[in-house]
C-alpha cells in the first residue's frame, strides 16, 4: 500500500505521542490500524486518534506498507531527485516512485572536442560506431564556441561524418533526441549553457513542429532550424508527397520569426511534399 505523504505526517506526530483530530487523518489504512487495535479513535462527538503500541505500528508499516523509516519516508517522498539506495533505505521498495535511474543523452562527434564533465576536463571522440552518454549533464560544460546540433534520426546521428558539409562554418557538437523519454534532460541541459542550438529534423511539418514545440520555445533566439541551400532542389527530386498530405501543421506560423525558416515552409507548399533528413547522408 501507497501511503501519501499527509497520512505519513499524521502517522509520525502519532509515533512521537501526540493526539491527533480524526478528521485530519481519513484513510482505509488509519481505519485498519483502528481495526487492528494499533491506534484508537476516542471521543463522541470531536473524535481523536492516538497510538495504543507503537513496536506494533512499525511492523505493521514495515510489512504491509514497505515502510521502514516514517520520517525518512516523509523526506524522501518530498524530494524531486531519489535515489534507489535512499528508496530502499526508507520503504524497502526501489520502485516506491517513478525513480528515472537512467538520465542524460547520447552526443557524437567527427573531430575531437575538449569539454569538462563533473570537474574534470576530458575528450570527446567515440570510435566509429559507438556513441557517448552524458549521465551527469548538470556537470557538463562545453566551451562557448561549440555548437549543439540536435539531431532527429538515429541514422543521421550514426553517420554524422558523411554530412560533414554541412557544418563547415561551425564547431558541432551533435546530440540526439532519441531515446525519447531522456529529452527533457537534453533540453535541461540547452538551457543552463550558452551554446547556440541548431535542430536538424526532417523537413516536414512533423520535423518543424518537434522543433518549435519541444526546443524553439524553450531555447528561444538560441535556436535554430537547419535548412540547406540546396533544400528546394532536394525536395523536389526525392520529396514525398504523401508526407505533406497526411501530416497536420501542428504550430503557428504566424510566431515564426526565423527567415530559412518560413522559406522551407513555403517550399513545402509549393512542392506539395516533405523530405526525410536521411537523404542528406547520400545526396550534398
Amino acid at each position: 500500500m501507497k501511503v501519501p505523504i499527509h497520512i505519513a505526517e499524521k502517522l509520525l506526530q502519532l509515533s512521537q505521542g501526540e493526539t491527533i483530530p480524526s478528521s485530519l487523518a481519513k484513510h482505509s489504512l488509519i481505519e485498519d490500524l483502528v481495526l487492528e487495535g494499533i491506534i484508537e479513535r476516542k471521543g463522541r462527538i470531536q473524535k481523536s486518534l492516538l497510538v495504543l503500541n507503537n513496536k506494533a505500528l512499525h511492523t505493521y508499516l514495515q510489512n504491509k506498507c514497505s515502510i521502514n523509516d516514517l520520517q525518512q519516508y516523509i523526506q524522501v517522498s518530498r524530494k524531486k531527485e531519489v535515489t534507489r539506495t535512499e528508496l530502499v533505505a526508507a520503504t524497502s521498495d526501489s520502485k516506491h516512485t517513478g525513480v528515472r535511474s537512467f538520465k542524460g543523452f547520447l552526443v557524437n562527434c567527427y573531430s575531437p572536442i575538449q569539454v569538462t564533465l563533473s570537474g574534470k576536463q576530458i575528450t570527446l571522440h567515440p570510435v566509429d560506431g559507438t556513441f557517448e552518454f552524458i549521465y551527469d549533464y548538470e556537470q557538463f560544460v562545453l566551451s562557448p564556441d561549440i555548437t549543439i546540433v540536435g539531431i532527429e534520426n538515429p541514422s543521421n546521428f550514426r553517420h554524422i561524418d558523411k554530412q560533414k558539409y554541412l557544418f563547415n562554418d561551425i564547431n558541432p557538437l551533435f546530440v540526439s533526441r532519441y531515446p525519447q523519454n531522456q529529452s527533457k534532460d537534453l533540453i535541461k541541459w540547452l538551457q543552463a549553457i550558452p551554446n547556440k542550438y541548431i535542430h536538424f529534423g526532417d523537413f516536414d511539418f512533423a520535423g518543424i513542429g518537434i522543433y518549435l514545440n519541444e526546443f524553439n520555445k524553450h531555447l528561444a533566439d538560441k535556436a535554430s532550424f537547419l535548412v540547406p541551400d540546396n533544400i528546394d532542389d532536394l525536395i523536389k527530386e526525392f520529396g514525398n508527397k504523401k508526407s505533406y498530405d497526411v501530416q497536420n501543421v501542428n504550430f503557428n506560423i504566424k510566431t515564426i520569426s526565423e527567415t530559412k525558416l518560413l522559406k522551407l515552409i513555403d517550399i513545402i507548399h509549393k512542392r506539395r511534399k516533405g523530405l526525410d533528413q536521411e537523404i542528406l547522408i547520400i545526396y550534398k
